[in-house]
């Protein structure tokens, strides 16, 4: 057994591999709970850029496209005429299909023959009558998939479900978030 005199200072190897072991431990116990607090995070950011969407299509709609709708997240993003802001940010328009907090949302809608053209120069015929957005994560241990369309109401599942929705109507699959 060791014997300290007064004048050694300092932490004895075993000491010191007593409370590695015991932060690895704790690290362990806690790491599942911040990677379950992670995905709950991001579907809360995936629900919250399915209700911009939704909010951005109304006021498209009802300034913009004469009660047609976007057919992509893109055109929702570009300026229209007369004014400095778009319908919606520049983080959930860039492209036609974008990843945001883990999530890959997208959206379509079927161009209508007789739309008209818009307010910030989507050309005639390429409007749509309802549309469709998708939320899938990007990561294979989240279980949460959402989607929504014309009805704004957002629909979840535990598997993909965009191509089955419907641009106006419910699901075949999934249930309404309460």
């Amino acid at each position: 057994m060791m014997v300290r005199t007064g004048k050694q200072a300092g932490f004895t190897l075993i000491e010191l591999l007593f409370v590695v072991g015991l932060i690895g431990i704790i690290s362990a116990m806690a790491l599942p709970r911040l990677l379950m607090a992670k995905q709950a995070a991001d579907a809360s950011s995936a629900i919250a850029s399915l209700r911009t969407i939704n909010s951005s299509q109304l006021g498209y709609s009802a300034s913009c496209a004469g009660g047609f709708y976007s057919p992509n997240l893109s055109t929702l993003g570009v300026v229209p005429l007369g004014t400095n802001s778009p319908f919606i940010s520049p983080d959930l328009s860039y492209a036609n299909s974008v990843v945001k907090s883990g999530y890959t949302i997208q959206m379509i809608g079927t161009p209508d023959a007789s739309a008209p053209g818009t307010c910030n120069g989507l050309a005639a015929a390429l409007a749509s009558k309802g549309y469709k957005v998708g939320a899938d994560p990007g990561v294979p241990t989240n279980y949460r998939y959402f989607a929504t369309n014309v009805d704004e109401t957002i629909y979840e599942d535990t598997s993909t479900f965009f191509a089955a929705m419907p641009e106006q109507g419910p699901p075949p699959v999934g249930h309404p978030l309460e």
